[in-house]
């Protein structure tokens, strides 16, 4: 019996680390101008211009319940179990939806197997936990240790990132209107991080360059303390600092690192210009912020 790994769009998990496993995608929607799109049908960089012409603040929305349905149910009845990772339940009706899927499917189907992932996080941070799942079902592996592998590289992964500014963050209603006054009066850049399942600080430091100087820092020590598995480099319509990031990082690690664009369901909440990495190490994280 074969295993079905299933995640969301927000992953954003490059296709050359995706080829030939059991993994498939559904998609969360964004909506622009009125228009509402699936996420993997959107050419990002138009997006992202289009927020940047319009000064407009873009809405994401979750998968529908047939979408995942349909992904859980066509698995099922080919007498496969599956393995659902997905988007974090803080941040995300993705995974309650993909609770009701599930009930949905096995309630025809008993006796199959359809095992959730909360993966806590999202973009690469959640597409790590996604591909060492489908690589443990690749192998054939059980249902149990896929799971365990998921949550294996989820303990061990960290989501460093810098926004180019709080405005995004603050329309989302995920920092006060107060704490982005001040901080982009005094050119404050904090280095965001998740932690349980949320946004959080990592720390502050005064402009951007410090920023990614200090993101590059940090993973520095991370991997010197704890080995490195692997790591991707995100930005959000910013190629340059990605590539500048990215520099950093290879001078860790002696290769250059995947540079993964982020799609619209998770850019809008923190907006063009942002730019940041994930990684995952050997030996398990501690996270924390500044509000842990």
């Amino acid at each position: 019996m074969a295993i079905l790994v299933v995640t969301d769009s927000t992953s954003y998990i490059p296709a050359e680390m995706s080829a030939g496993l059991p993994l498939e995608i559904v998609s969360l929607s964004a909506t622009l101008g009125g228009v509402t799109q699936r996420e993997l049908d959107i050419d990002t960089e138009s997006f992202y211009r289009r927020m940047e012409e319009t000064g407009e603040f873009p809405t994401s929305s979750q998968p529908s319940v047939a979408e995942i349905v349909d992904a859980f149910e066509a698995a099922v009845e080919a007498g496969d179990d599956v393995v659902g990772v997905f988007i974090s339940s803080g941040m995300s009706g993705t995974f309650a939806t993909a609770e009701m899927a599930r009930d949905q499917v096995l309630e025809r189907h008993p006796g199959r197997r359809i095992e959730l992932v909360d993966s806590r996080s999202n973009s690469m941070e959640l597409g790590f936990a996604a591909l060492a799942a489908a690589r443990a079902a690749a192998q054939g592996m059980t249902v149990e240790q896929a799971v365990a592998a998921a949550e294996h590289k989820i303990d061990r992964s960290r989501w460093l990132f810098v926004p180019a500014t709080l405005d995004y963050l603050k329309m989302g209603g995920r920092i006060g209107n107060a704490s982005a006054l001040l901080a982009n009066i005094l050119d404050i850049k904090p280095i965001l991080t998740v932690v349980d399942g949320k946004v959080a600080t990592f720390a502050k430091v005064r402009t951007r360059a410090r920023a990614i100087a200090e993101i590059a820092r940090h993973f520095a020590e991370d991997v010197e303390e704890k080995g490195i598995g692997d790591v991707v480099v995100h930005h959000i319509h910013d190629e340059a600092a990605a590539a500048d990031l990215a520099g950093r990082i290879e001078a860790v690690i002696g290769r250059p690192p995947v540079v993964v664009p982020l799609g619209p369901a998770v850019g809008l909440h923190v907006g063009p210009g942002s730019v940041g990495i994930v990684y995952w190490t050997i030996e398990q994280q501690h996270k924390n912020s500044e509000n842990a």
